[in-house]
């Protein structure tokens, strides 16, 4: 049994790209690297545009009236901002809440450590913002 094509029927197989088929290739690896770059470049942009960063570091519950947060703030050496700290019950409902300014210091990141006043046992205490302090 042949198992041939007819001539001329299919048209010709290529065994090689044509030139044409390898521009479309090429341009396409182009774009998506542009796009790429592009996309990378928005985002860097997105998390070092911040003026002001934190991070939870931990919590340390000493009673029932009190809870200490300790938490990581990067921002400009010169900047001072505002952080707004808060401590939760076993049922999540908030049980103490402060602001804590934090001013200029010698380097990008300042680890601060703040004691919430509590009106019941908190189980837990972290950090819901930082903003720069206008002025």
């Amino acid at each position: 049994m042949d198992t041939a094509l007819p001539a001329g029927r299919y048209g010709t197989t290529a065994a090689h790209p044509t030139r044409r088929t390898r521009l479309w290739r090429a341009t396409g690896v182009a774009v998506g690297a542009l796009v790429l770059v592009a996309l990378g470049v928005w985002m860097a942009g997105g998390v070092f545009g911040d003026p002001v960063q934190w991070k939870t570091v931990g919590y340390h519950v000493a009673d029932a009236t009190s809870t200490d947060v300790t938490f990581d703030v990067t921002k400009d050496t010169g900047a001072s901002v505002t952080c707004r700290v808060q401590a939760l019950s076993e049922s999540y409902g908030e049980v103490g809440v402060r602001s804590v300014e934090v001013g200029p210091g010698d380097e990008r990141t300042q680890r601060v450590t703040a004691t919430i006043r509590t009106t019941g046992l908190a189980v837990s205490a972290t950090v819901l913002g930082c903003e720069p302090v206008d002025g």
